[in-house]
């Protein structure tokens, strides 16, 4: 039987969240310690423990199917490579940074200085597209330190919180690209995994879509029916079953939890009460 051969990173917090979207799409994996490779038991897939910056290419080369890794990654090192779903995990950005107490006003700021990075071609893409001219000094691994040893004047790095830069006396100046983990395609994918690559998607989408999201039920006096139901922003419509207690009804739906809290005030103010929120497993449209 074919299987699809997706490529996640070896180690590391990507690692950890791309084995619990797996999860929680309802594949399991036989694996052992520091092992590179695992079949699925329950779904044609294998999986291919990587290094991330060698992903890639492998998935240039057809090693592998597939691949969840940082937009910022694929961005650097993936050229004719498009990814089919953002993943929404693993969140961050690309940014450039320079010593703090310095005046900066603009990127002109960088013209004619030195510029460490482990991103060169997103550094190149910023300073072609402002028509600014800089030395790039690549470094693998840590390049906060490069400005305190009097390697670099400015640094281009990934920030998450931020904490490393202020740790290292430095200062976000300007964002040259927002990531996240993406799902990638080979372009040499062949007809039957990309079948595979759909079922997939769909676990993935019915994933993402229950975590953005809530199940609600509340008591609504029938006056207010009306009113509640203008509000709620539901898939469809909201389930409404009448309660034993005459006047009153229950009322069901799902609410993003992006707007939640703002919905769940203006349904009190309206008269709903006791209302329950339910994380949801799956959410299938």
């Amino acid at each position: 039987m074919n299987k699809i051969r997706i490529a996640i990173q070896k180690s590391g917090r990507l690692n950890e969240d791309s084995l619990r979207i797996l999860k929680e799409c309802g594949i399991s994996f036989d694996n052992g310690k520091d092992q590179l490779k695992a079949s699925s038991r329950n779904f044609p897939m294998e999986v291919f423990y990587l290094r991330n910056g060698d992903i890639p290419q492998y998935l240039k080369d057809g090693v592998v199917d597939v691949a969840i890794i940082g937009e910022n990654v694929l961005f650097e090192k993936g050229e004719g490579i498009e990814f089919v779903e953002r993943l929404g995990f693993s969140k961050c950005k690309v940014s450039m940074a320079i010593p703090k107490g310095k005046s900066y006003t603009n990127y002109n700021y960088f013209e004619g200085k030195r510029i460490a990075t482990s991103y060169p071609k997103t550094v190149r893409t910023f300073l072609e597209k402002w028509g600014i001219k800089a030395d790039i000094h690549i470094i693998n691994g840590s390049v906060e330190i490069a400005p305190n040893i009097g390697l670099a004047d400015a640094i281009c790095d990934i920030v998450s919180s931020g904490s490393t830069l202020f740790k290292n006396n430095l200062e976000e100046v300007e964002v040259l690209l927002k990531s996240e983990a993406v799902l990638a395609v080979s372009p040499k994918i062949n007809e039957e995994r990309s079948l595979i690559l759909n079922k997939l998607q769909f676990r993935i989408k019915s994933v993402l879509q229950a975590r953005k999201n809530r199940y609600v039920l509340m008591n609504v006096p029938n006056k207010s029916l009306e009113k509640v139901i203008e509000i709620l922003p539901g898939m469809r419509s909201p389930t409404v079953l009448p309660l034993a207690e005459k006047g009153w009804s229950s009322v069901h739906t799902v609410i993003n939890k992006d707007t939640f809290w703002e919905v769940i005030d203006e349904l009190k103010a309206v008269g709903a009460e006791g209302i329950l929120v339910c994380p949801i497993e799956k959410m299938v449209l």
